[in-house]
């Protein structure tokens, strides 16, 4: 994911980060977190409402909720490894633990599918899945270098979306 500059921003806010991001938030990423550590200056993740995870529209075994949140549980075990790196991440560029945490459960479910750091086309790396034909590789696939650098093309993200959007809540901004 590791998000490229936007080209052209939808006319209201929607969830383009993934239908399965937002219920992880909520169902378990944030557990990386007590609650005094949440420090985003981006809007709160929490409040976001987590989109519905459709067994319909898939038609496969395994989906909805109770997949996501087997996913989400799974994921914490994993992402305790990060634990650290994302947090001194997220407190240098006042993001939510919570939300660093869901992208690379999102992305590379906290490295599980990756083979030497890279998806299976070779084409996105690490954790957070940068594309690497759009930007320079920094660190190794599971580093604080790596995550630092998605996390500020994040940011950067964001703040082009505020830019655009002055009007519309943190939360709005954030869903973008």
């Amino acid at each position: 994911m590791c998000f490229q500059a936007l080209p052209g921003a939808p006319e209201e806010p929607r969830a383009a980060m993934g239908p399965a991001l937002l219920p992880l938030l909520l169902l378990g990423l944030a557990a990386l977190t007590a609650p005094s550590a949440s420090y985003s200056c981006y809007g709160d993740v929490r409040a976001l409402q987590a989109p519905a995870v459709s067994c319909t529209a898939v038609r496969a075994p395994g989906c909805g909720m109770d997949a996501v949140k087997k996913a989400a549980e799974t994921d914490i075990v994993r992402l305790r490894k990060y634990e650290i790196p994302i947090k001194r991440v997220a407190r240098n560029l006042c993001l939510d633990p919570a939300l660093i945490a869901a992208i690379i459960s999102q992305e590379s479910r906290a490295g599980l599918l990756l083979n030497d750091g890279w998806d299976q086309g070779r084409r996105k790396f690490g954790l957070m899945q940068i594309d690497r034909q759009h930007h320079n590789l920094y660190g190794s696939w599971d580093s604080e270098e790596h995550i630092n650098q998605c996390s500020n093309i994040l940011v950067l993200a964001i703040n082009e979306v505020r830019a655009r959007y002055p009007t519309w809540t943190q939360e709005q901004q954030l869903r973008v």
